[in-house]
């Protein structure tokens, strides 16, 4: 496995909206973290990529382990790149995966390539550019074949309005397989209006959709992380306690009737009115 070449005082970047993007040692457990403008948005364990220590990176990861057979290599698209922790997860648990990366900010990738190395002999393709935009420019062979699409794009704390919008998830949906699923990380606080929206979205373009979130955060009682997975099929129902049994706890999946509650008034969002997500209080991210 390739050894981080971090710095005592961590490396770091300008990216292209000025700010700074720098890698530093995790304080709570072992591997690194990656942090723009100050927001935190990955933490890498270069000795054991299996270890997800962000939460719902962590409840991503329990969906994904029940695609297809365990260990079997699967085709997924990743928007948003961070340290590409899930793509490492995909190759330390699936080898032989193919995947495709998309990233706005080029300096971020070569700080991570450089200081975070991706594992050996990965077909793991990043591609600079926008999200919406990139996927028009993948090859024409994934169309209809990617096993797995996660969304998860941030500038800086925030997820851009345009990557939030029925045209966008209308667009993205058509590389999926006829079984695959989408994975979209969602941050929201108190009402959670914004991912209610963001649910009802995914919802008018696949139909089957369940949320997985901390029990306080779906209440909408504290600032989180929420996770929509969505398929064109019924996801398995003998999913459900292995994700709640998964963890981390204690945790929530939402589904059916209560999931028709949780949108209920919500309103679709389109490229004419949709809004990024909120930002969180810095108070959200002290140590």
């Amino acid at each position: 496995m390739a050894r981080a070449r971090v710095e005592a005082s961590g490396p770091s970047a300008r990216l292209s909206d000025g700010s700074i993007a720098s890698i530093v040692r995790s304080g709570f457990t072992n591997g690194w973290e990656l942090e723009v403008a100050g927001t935190p948005q990955s933490h890498v364990d270069l000795d054991d990529p299996t270890h997800l220590h962000f939460e719902y990176v962590a409840r991503m990861g329990a969906v994904i382990d029940r695609l297809r057979m365990p260990g079997q290599p699967l085709t997924a698209v990743h928007l948003g790149a961070g340290a590409l922790t899930i793509p490492r997860y995909i190759e330390a648990t699936r080898p032989g995966s193919r995947q495709q990366v998309i990233e706005l900010e080029p300096e971020l990738v070569n700080l991570v390539r450089e200081h975070l190395p991706f594992p050996r002999g990965a077909s793991i393709r990043v591609r600079i550019g926008d999200a919406r935009e990139g996927l028009s420019r993948l090859p024409a062979g994934l169309v209809g074949n990617v096993d797995l699409l996660v969304s998860d794009v941030y500038s800086g704390s925030q997820t851009p309005a345009h990557l939030t919008t029925i045209e966008f998830y209308t667009a993205a949906m058509r590389l999926l397989a006829p079984d695959g699923v989408l994975l979209v990380n969602v941050a929201d606080g108190k009402g959670l209006a914004f991912a209610r929206r963001q649910v009802a979205t995914v919802r008018a373009v696949l139909p089957e959709v369940i949320v997985l979130a901390e029990v306080q955060t779906l209440k909408g009682r504290r600032f989180g992380n929420l996770v929509i997975a969505a398929s064109p099929v019924p996801l398995p129902t003998e999913w459900l306690p292995r994700l709640m049994a998964a963890g981390p706890h204690p945790a929530k999946v939402a589904q059916g009737a209560e999931l028709d509650e949780f949108v209920r008034g919500a309103r679709v969002a389109t490229d004419a009115d949709a809004t990024p997500s909120p930002r969180p209080a810095a108070s959200v991210f002290e140590r």
